[in-house]
């Protein structure tokens, strides 16, 4: 499914009183559920799951989940998608933040680029990038935190 049509349906759930709303097309489909605090969330229905039945992954040692203690603090801003995410527009040239870096809400933060698409991911808050948590040309996961900023 295109990424601008989700974006859509979510544009449209903003500005109605919808909570949930699934839909198909062909083999793909997507789901957007407003979440308590009224943000959105966009639930893939097929997931990925590590590991097989005969040898799950033990919780304490898998990268899926993270020590509470190494949480990033201050406003976290995720991956809306599944995709690689690039920290500059182009090899060669400088990035567009780095820690310290002074933001303004709509700022250009990074690229994930998603089925040969170049997707720019805006800062939705104003303020200082606290951390970078991706390496730049590595894989990242849907609501995968990218950035804190403080």
């Amino acid at each position: 499914m295109d990424i601008r049509k989700v974006k859509k349906l979510i544009e449209l759930m903003e500005e109605s009183d919808i909570s949930e709303i699934e839909v198909k097309e062909g083999d793909d489909s997507v789901r957007i559920s407003r979440m308590n605090n009224h943000s959105l969330q966009a639930t893939p229905i097929v997931q990925f799951t590590p590991g097989t039945a005969n040898e799950p992954l033990p919780l304490a040692s898998s990268p899926l989940a993270p020590d509470v203690a190494s949480q990033p603090s201050g406003f976290i801003v995720a991956a809306p998608m599944v995709g690689t995410f690039y920290s500059a527009p182009s090899p060669g040239s400088p990035v567009f933040v780095d820690v310290g870096t002074r933001v303004s809400e709509g700022d250009t933060l990074c690229i994930i680029e998603s089925m040969k698409m170049m997707n720019q991911i805006k800062a939705e808050k104003s303020g200082v990038i606290e951390a970078v948590l991706v390496a730049n040309e590595t894989a990242v996961e849907y609501d995968q935190p990218l950035f804190t900023i403080v």
